[in-house]
């Protein structure tokens, strides 16, 4: 803000400077370290009991066949003794198997975790080769998700119109940031007179360091935005109730210079966020979403308007279009279906026209051009 001095440097962000047990591993590892704990969860959960008696110098793509076949058709509540820990068991405990089996996605990305942890391996020279690569676990279909329609996302902003948070629920809507990117978000990352801004950020909860910012999820995430002129009003709105929050919470504010924060001036939890957009969504009489199907939401919309793929690709921060394209191929195809019905329709038009009697000697009229 002009006039103010240099705020301290946040709590939640020397966590992710500082030579803290997050940034060790993260440093060692070039991973995040949410990512290198799912890492290590799939290492000791599958990997570890089902081929960790096994030498790797002898480990052969039938050996990791028989193991992903074992894990795709094994209950994981007998496999690794879920039922016995709680209280009221209800599968193997009970003498009855759930049969809960893992997805395939799962499971591809268990078999991916292996093939990555393989050719790590082969770059140092500890196995010749990777044998993972040599099995096949199939192409899984991509998560369903449930995108709002327009309707549902206009009564959705109108649901939410007097929420403190309007802002960011409208920003995600129109502009599809992802949950991080809109909880990272700092003032001086908006160009209000310009209309931009510019996503350098992500904020996520880790297990060492606690809510902690990063840098944005690919160098393609890292960009900048044009914002809508509806975002730019709701800004300046937010931005005065934020200030008339500073001046309720005196001392006890904690000016870490985010444009979303708790009253008191501190990051927002994003599962507590996730709390609050159920509520909101039962409130305006919605079918239950998750907050990243807001981002779907952008994407599906835009596609039904014609948007072309490159731009929404550069909108979301998709690292390839090719990303963009696979996620929401089933919008292509209805697209072509409607492109396809369109032009079946101008041609029985046009059958129509010319099998009727003209007298005239006048040519047929120029159909309209589609654009």
């Amino acid at each position: 803000m002009p006039g103010r001095t240099s705020p301290p440097e946040p709590a939640y962000r020397r966590a992710s400077a500082e030579g803290s047990a997050a940034t060790r591993p993260r440093s060692r590892h070039q991973l995040r370290e949410n990512t290198h704990t799912r890492y290590t969860a799939c290492v000791h959960q599958h990997l570890i009991p089902g081929l960790g008696k096994k030498k790797l110098a002898k480990l052969a793509a039938k050996d990791v066949r028989t193991w992903l076949n074992q894990v795709r058709t094994t209950c994981q509540c007998c496999a690794r003794s879920i039922d016995a820990g709680r209280d009221q068991p209800r599968c193997c405990a009970a003498g009855a198997c759930c049969s809960k089996r893992l997805s395939p996605l799962t499971l591809a990305y268990i078999h991916s975790v292996l093939k990555s942890a393989l050719e790590h391996a082969v770059r140092e020279e500890e196995i010749t080769r990777n044998v993972a690569r040599n099995v096949r676990t199939g192409t899984p279909r991509p998560r369903r998700f449930e995108p709002l329609t327009a309707d549902e996302a206009r009564q959705f902003l109108a649901a939410v119109r007097n929420h403190r948070l309007f802002a960011l629920y409208e920003l995600a809507l129109r502009t599809g940031l992802r949950k991080g990117e809109l909880l990272g978000l700092q003032w001086e990352d908006l160009d209000l007179q310009k209309g931009t801004a510019s996503i350098r950020r992500t904020l996520q909860r880790t297990q060492t360091g606690g809510l902690t910012v990063l840098p944005t999820k690919t160098r393609a995430s890292e960009r900048r935005i044009a914002l809508p002129s509806e975002c730019i009003q709701s800004f300046k709105e937010h931005r005065e109730v934020q200030e008339g929050e500073r001046e309720a919470a005196a001392d006890d504010w904690r000016d870490n210079g985010l444009v979303f924060s708790t009253r008191a001036g501190g990051p927002i939890d994003p599962a507590n966020l996730n709390r609050h957009f159920r509520a909101l969504l039962d409130r305006a009489g919605l079918r239950r979403i998750r907050f990243h199907d807001l981002r779907h939401s952008t994407a599906t919309l835009l596609l039904e308007q014609g948007v072309e793929l490159i731009v929404i690709k550069e909108l979301l921060g998709h690292a390839h279009i090719g990303v963009t394209a696979t996620v929401y191929a089933h919008v292509r195809l209805r697209l072509q279906r409607d492109a396809i019905d369109l032009l079946g329709r101008t041609l029985r038009r046009s059958d129509e026209t010319t099998s009727q009697p003209d007298d005239r000697d006048e040519p047929p009229p120029c159909a309209a051009p589609i654009r």
